[in-house]
């Protein structure tokens, strides 16, 4: 079979990926971690319907979802202030002692309220663990594709975990008891912790606002004399970011309505292990873990299209993979149909992740991308409460089958409205023309994927013809230029300091020093400039962090020439 141009590549990243260490403790932890979370959420499940039926569960699931999606754009405000691998190691520290603690009372049959509370308070704490991991990632990757294939491998690892997890938390329960499975989690916890404390960002962010900067002089905006934003201003940041932005607020309604769809099916799918499979609450983890062999699956293919340059249409489609299957479940209530549906929701899920931790990454600024992250995850994270808290009025209401069709039907006409608008989405994350010939100036070397994207896409096309005069000394410093094709002699005061050609840059020096140009620039050949405005190009690189660095270097060894 002959290898294609865009398999090789997507086997490149992966390698790539694969090799670099940073990414390898973080999505080890990550792995771990959920393995425990899905094992202990089954156990959870369990002991909640044998408490309380499925009422209960329903109330449960409703409330942690509803503590979620409050408590994560809240936490990712803090990811994003502070070093993320730090918030990472410190939230793992606290669930570990929580969730110790809701074994403990669960072995000892104390307080179902405390209980409740412990679990929620569990999700609470956890809710920004994941926007916090978003916006470290793209500080441990070279390149957007990277980056892709990076989200790629952790949503398979994911996907292997969302099996495994359901199915060691049943057999806990079932061989032993919930408390057994419980104690898991607590230490995947802890092997969390041991694997993040190693990370050892190789990148650090060029916002202002870098939360991941080891530069012990980073200057906060009160100590530079400006007023810093109010805590309210800094919590609105990523959702007014997503308000803002027509495609990240498709990606965050496409997210909701998975998770209205996930969060019915906690409900229903407790219902259907019980009185349609009478199989008892136990099977519950059985129907989550046949879910998680379709994810494993899913997973595999969506690697393999990485490099496709769909992921927003991607995600549509995991989202009808979700909803149309609860249509085929209420018109043929079977086994079959049960095993053939909960197949197709696993196998659809990683289209939905992938978009989901993708795009924010490379449409939001480094500075708050774990509070865009955070906010597209609260619209996911609530519509799974909403979910959850309806499904059993549905079932009172309409009946159970009626209630499923209604979901989805619901989700599915709302996915098809969005098809035009995911193909212009994947239109904008297409590579820019001229994002490689960035990633190679040193200027730019420090800067984070997601910015070098932004910036190419901000770049002009200047023509100058053979003795034309780019920029002249003494004149207001307005763009940063990149030779694209032919050559500019660069003069001050009559003397001819030196020839650049392609794949050089000029301008800098005016911009960062923020004085008139210090020298003449003239095309020497016909040539093809790349410009950057000022503001733009500030903004990338007059940060605190190695960017800052590296242009001060820049300037200062030119200047000295």
């Amino acid at each position: 079979m002959t290898t294609t141009a865009a398999e090789e590549s997507t086997r490149s990243s992966v390698r790539r990926v694969l090799a670099n260490g940073n990414l390898r403790r973080v999505q080890l932890a990550f792995f771990a971690s959920v393995i425990g979370d899905w094992a202990q959420a089954t156990a959870l499940t369990v002991w909640a319907y044998t408490d309380g039926g499925a009422a209960a569960v329903g109330a449960f699931t409703a409330a942690r979802f509803i503590a979620v999606a409050v408590a994560g754009p809240l936490g990712s405000v803090i990811a994003d202030k502070v070093p993320r691998r730090t918030f990472m190691i410190a939230t793992d520290v606290i669930r570990a002692i929580l969730v110790s603690i809701g074994a403990i009372l669960i072995m000892t049959d104390g307080p179902s309220l405390l209980v409740y509370v412990l679990g929620i308070v569990v999700a609470v704490v956890g809710a920004p663990f994941r926007s916090a991991q978003v916006g470290l990632i793209p500080q441990l990757v070279d390149r957007p594709d990277e980056l892709t294939a990076s989200n790629a491998v952790a949503s398979n690892l994911e996907n292997i975990a969302v099996f495994l997890g359901p199915a060691l938390g049943a057999l806990l329960v079932g061989r032993f008891d919930v408390s057994t499975a419980i104690w898991v989690n607590v230490a995947t916890y802890l092997w969390s912790i041991l694997l993040v404390s190693g990370v050892r960002p190789r990148k650090l962010s060029v916002d202002v606002a870098d939360p991941d900067s080891e530069n012990p002089e980073g200057a906060s905006a009160a100590s530079s004399g400006e007023r810093a934003p109010g805590f309210f201003a800094e919590l609105a940041a990523g959702f007014t970011f997503v308000g803002r932005d027509r495609d990240l607020r498709t990606v965050a309604l496409l997210a909701a309505a998975q998770g209205f769809v996930w969060g019915t099916l906690t409900v229903f799918t407790v219902v259907i292990a019980v009185d349609l499979l009478k199989t008892g609450a136990a099977g519950v983890g059985v129907l989550n873990a046949l879910m998680g062999a379709g994810t494993t699956l899913g997973g595999l293919v969506v690697l393999t299209r990485v490099s496709k340059g769909k992921l927003g249409q991607d995600m549509a489609t995991g989202v009808l993979g979700w909803s149309l299957p609860m249509i085929a479940l209420a018109l043929f209530p079977s086994p079959v149909t049960v095993f053939g549906a909960l197949a197709v929701i696993g196998l659809a899920d990683p289209w939905v992740n992938l978009g989901l931790e993708t795009i924010p990454q490379r449409l939001a600024s480094d500075a708050v991308i774990s509070r865009v992250y955070g906010a597209v995850e609260s619209a996911l994270i609530g519509a799974m409460a909403l979910g959850a808290a309806v499904a059993p009025a549905l079932i009172h209401g309409i009946g159970f089958r009626p209630a499923m069709g209604a979901v989805g039907v619901l989700v599915a006409g709302y996915t098809l409205t969005t098809l035009r608008t995911v193909r212009r989405l994947d239109a904008r994350l297409t590579e820019p023309e001229h994002l490689g010939l960035l990633r190679s100036l040193e200027i730019f070397a420090p800067l984070a994927p997601p910015t070098l994207e932004t910036l190419a896409r901000k770049l002009v096309t200047v023509s100058a013809a053979s003795g034309d005069v780019v920029v002249r000394e003494g004149e207001t410093s307005d763009r940063f230029y990149v030779i694209r094709s032919g050559a500019v002699e660069v003069t001050s005061q009559g003397r001819v300091l030196r020839v650049e050609s392609t794949g050089d840059f000029f301008g800098e020096i005016g911009l960062i020093r923020d004085v008139p140009r210090t020298a003449t620039v003239t095309a020497v050949q016909p040539s093809e400039l790349l410009a950057l405005d000022r503001d733009d190009f500030l903004e990338a690189v007059s940060g605190i962090g190695e960017a800052n660095r590296a242009a001060e270097e820049i300037v200062s060894r030119r200047l000295a020439v």
